[in-house]
């Protein structure tokens, strides 16, 4: 696959630099969103429809995994291994954000809302980091 439609979006060259990128962005996201879980687990369980407890302890899941996509973002060259498995996380969360909302969850409205656009952000970034570690290979 030929990197010129992912360099035209970042602006850079260098594929690597859009991997570290995608990975601290992803990183930002995910932590700002558990915070928040951690933070507004009741008033935010109340208008979403979720519990309070699923949302405290995915928040902390969130913060932690945030942290490890973080820390991963900072290396020079993030190893491609963990590089696909916060990709392959991405698309699980992904998936399974949307079969809560038929299986699990009574979500409010907002909850409606809000669970399959934080799914399509998710996925949004397994997709950029997924290019960018092919962009990445295909330079080397």
């Amino acid at each position: 696959m030929s990197a010129t439609p992912l360099t035209g979006f970042t602006g850079n060259r260098v594929p690597q630099t859009a991997l570290r990128r995608f990975l601290a962005l992803d990183s930002a996201v995910t932590t700002a969103n558990g915070l928040a879980y951690v933070a507004f687990s009741a008033p935010l369980g109340r208008l979403l429809g979720v519990g309070q407890g699923l949302l405290l302890e995915l928040g902390l899941l969130l913060v932690a995994y945030g942290a490890a996509v973080g820390w991963l973002a900072s290396r020079r060259q993030p190893p491609a291994l963990p590089v696909k498995l916060v990709i392959e996380t991405n698309y699980a969360w992904a998936a399974l954000s949307l079969v809560s909302l038929a299986l699990w969850f009574d979500p409010t409205t907002a909850g409606l809302l809000w669970i399959p656009v934080q799914a399509a952000t998710v996925a949004g970034f397994a997709v950029l980091q997924q290019l960018a570690l092919r962009s990445r290979s295909a330079a080397q």
